[in-house]
């Protein structure tokens, strides 16, 4: 089973969702580096501070495999627009070859203007018994089995979830009827077809908690996630 890498951060990647990350780290310019020389993807995963692996939050048990759409670089900095592609469970977490900034090791590395080390810096720190050179953390992943289609039934509690939420926000916010209705159709038209990622393409738009995404993350059929979508909005409007 071939290691991924993992991109660990506070932020889940829906399936077909489309964001832009900047990478500045060290320990990501170079996942950036391999995964672009060798054309591969990526995944993305929540952090999980309970479960650290070499001093850095380790990974939450399910992610998202990403694929680089466009990347630039400005600088230091590597700006990157992504895509989530396949769901997959971690089986097996790869520890990164050293452990963050902070740790005492790096503490005669330091410049005293607070600049930390260069990459090639930190590949010559990395002790001889560790096996690899990879900064990042990686994993061994299960991906989720492919499904073709979402249902029409399904297709429509979708569209009842997001007309349901979009017409609370537009009320909130006094947009005209009119202009919100159109906005509505054509908001719905684009978000649920009959792909597998229109429960999560929803659920990108209308959840906020980082927890109720993960747990939709975690879902293995269309059907379960969109339970799922449906008792997270559930919530959201009993406590308000």
């Amino acid at each position: 089973m071939e290691a991924l890498p993992l991109f660990v951060l506070p932020m889940v990647l829906m399936p077909g969702e489309v964001q832009e990350l900047r990478i500045f780290e060290p320990r990501y310019r170079q996942m950036l580096d391999d995964c672009l020389l060798d054309e591969k993807n990526f995944g993305l995963v929540m952090n999980d501070p309970f479960e650290p692996i070499n001093a850095w939050d380790g990974p939450r048990q399910h992610g998202c495999e990403v694929e680089i759409l466009h990347h630039e670089t400005k600088g230091s900095n590597h700006f990157i627009q992504i895509i989530g592609r396949r769901k997959f469970t971690v089986r097996k977490v790869i520890a990164p070859a050293l452990p963050p900034m902070s740790h005492p090791m790096f503490e005669s590395h330091i410049e005293e203007d607070g600049l930390f080390p260069d990459l090639q810096t930190l590949l010559e720190l990395i002790p001889e018994d560790v096996g690899h050179s990879k900064l990042y953390i990686s994993a061994e992943v299960e991906y989720h089995p492919h499904e073709d289609s979402t249902s029409v039934e399904l297709q429509e509690v979708l569209k009842d979830i997001l007309n349901h939420v979009l017409t609370r926000i537009g009320t909130l916010l006094r947009i005209e009827e009119d202009v919100l209705g159109q906005w509505i159709t054509e908001r719905i038209g684009n978000s649920v077809t009959e792909s597998p990622f229109s429960a999560y393409t929803v659920a990108a738009l209308v959840l906020s908690e980082l927890e109720a995404k993960q747990q939709m993350l975690a879902c293995d059929t269309i059907e379960e996630a969109v339970e799922e979508l449906v008792h997270h909005v559930s919530m959201v409007e009993e406590e308000e």
